[in-house]
């Protein structure tokens, strides 16, 4: 059968588009935003994250024998760029782990509690001068170590663009499938208490200094937003990814005054960049998640987790942003196909409507899924999941991007323009002509600076 691939890749991602805006879509989208079962399909974890053409081939297998996927999500880690500097922040698995074990974050208080100051002042020189010489055991090295693995942490992260770019290449060209999400960023209180302090002293620091932390908070917020930005789709066609790690840990009133604040500023500036986002709620964000209705309407799509509950999420706030998720890990990986039937049967009756839905695991699809659950997944999709069969998806228009983005200033930099112009003695010629690269690279060099972050 000739498939017209251009033409499968605009249907599959307007249907994925439609469903995030709220808009009528002709089924319900297998839109699972974490993939790992269609990592890991023929390859093994280690060739997941180290072989990308192992880890290429084993997605364009999956695709082959479950070609109604309408998305398929990009792989965040290639850990050759973690070698390179000798980041203590992950476990992978084949290097430091058994090759069946997933790839785990390792959690340790790389920012000390009395180090708030220095990061407010001057975050990209917090980061260079106490962070990395933490993260990184390539710095305990000597001076030549050490400048040689930036060096080389700077081409492999060339390197991974081009993978990244080759990967989406090929499956559009090969398979028609779109992406979930392209690029991604943190919510400020989660870049505190992720890499930064630890869950522990983040916890502790909300009581000892609150100030502080929100004030932190407040730099972070611009810094996440171009982190996002810069990493995103210029052509706007997917939303940019953000986990959420904290919430589920905080009660209403510790969410309310030290996490949303600067997660809603942070995601309205990429909103007001023309983006749309998509939100692992992960954990249990019913406590939280009404603060979803002020977000412009289907300006962000919310994957439900396990601990979730998904049909209360619609009820909460499903009539304004998409929501996805309903089938849990346990499901896929202990059940039969025919208790994913029922699962699926149900979602379909009660989160379905025209649109709004997508159907998936809880934020992912674990690698050690039975594949005949994940058949019977799309089966059930197939047989329950149509709204109107007439209705033929195409892709949406990008959003409008603002003139200005309030909040988001001027892009931080480690050495600013004028001290460089100051130190060559002046400029004889067009000044223009050789300050925007100069600007251009201290940006994007400053913005790597805080990839670390994740």
């Amino acid at each position: 059968m000739n498939i017209d691939l251009n033409e499968l890749f605009e249907q599959r991602l307007g249907r994925y588009q439609a469903a995030l805006a709220l808009e009528p879509v002709d089924r319900i989208p297998i839109a699972i935003g974490s993939n790992n079962f269609a990592e890991s399909y023929t390859a093994s974890n280690p060739e997941v994250i180290y072989d990308p053409q192992k880890w290429l081939q084993s997605e364009l297998d999956f695709i082959r024998d479950f070609p109604e996927f309408d998305v398929l999500r990009n792989n965040r880690f290639w850990a050759p760029l973690h070698d390179t500097l000798g980041a203590k922040t992950y476990k992978f698995p084949g290097r430091d782990l058994e090759s069946h074990v997933a790839i785990q974050f390792s959690e340790a208080e790389y920012m000390l509690a009395d180090e708030y100051d220095l990061l407010i002042a001057n975050p990209g020189q917090f980061m260079l001068e106490r962070f990395f010489p933490r993260i990184f055991s390539e710095l305990d090295k000597g001076s030549a170590r050490s400048h040689f693995a930036f060096l080389k942490a700077g081409m492999a992260q060339n390197m991974y663009a081009e993978i990244m770019r080759n990967r989406s290449i090929q499956l559009q060209n090969q398979c028609g499938m779109p992406q979930p999400m392209t690029g991604a960023f943190l919510a400020p209180f989660d870049a505190l208490g992720d890499v930064l302090r630890g869950l522990t002293g983040i916890l502790r620091d909300i009581r000892r200094q609150p100030d502080k932390v929100l004030e932190a908070c407040d730099i972070l917020a611009p810094i996440m937003a171009r982190v996002a930005l810069s990493t995103a789709d210029p052509l706007r066609r997917y939303p940019i990814f953000v986990p959420t790690h904290k919430p589920t840990f905080m009660s209403p009133k510790q969410f309310d005054t030290f996490y949303w604040p600067s997660f809603k500023k942070t995601m309205e500036m990429i909103i007001a960049a023309g983006y749309k986002i998509r939100l692992y709620m992960e954990g249990d964000w019913g406590k939280h998640w009404h603060h979803m209705l002020e977000l412009p309407k289907g300006s962000v799509l919310c994957d439900i987790d396990d601990q979730g509950d998904i049909f209360k999420a619609k009820e909460d706030f499903g009539h304004h942003m998409c929501i996805a998720g309903g089938i849990p890990s346990r499901m896929f990986i202990l059940g039969t196909p025919e208790e994913i039937d029922a699962r699926v049967k149900l979602l379909c009756e009660k989160l379905g409507g025209g649109s709004g839905y997508m159907m998936g695991g809880g934020c992912y699809l674990p690698g050690n899924a039975k594949p005949a659950n994940v058949r019977a997944m799309v089966d059930a999709v197939m047989k329950y999941g149509w709204y109107d069969k007439n209705i033929k998806p195409k892709r949406q228009l990008p959003l409008p991007v603002s003139s200005e983005i309030p909040g988001l200033g001027r892009q931080p930099v480690l050495t600013p323009w004028e001290v460089k112009k100051a130190e060559l003695g002046g400029i004889a010629g067009d000044e223009a002509l050789i300050r925007k690269p100069w600007e251009t690279i201290e940006g994007m060099a400053f913005n790597w600076l805080w990839s670390w972050a994740f």
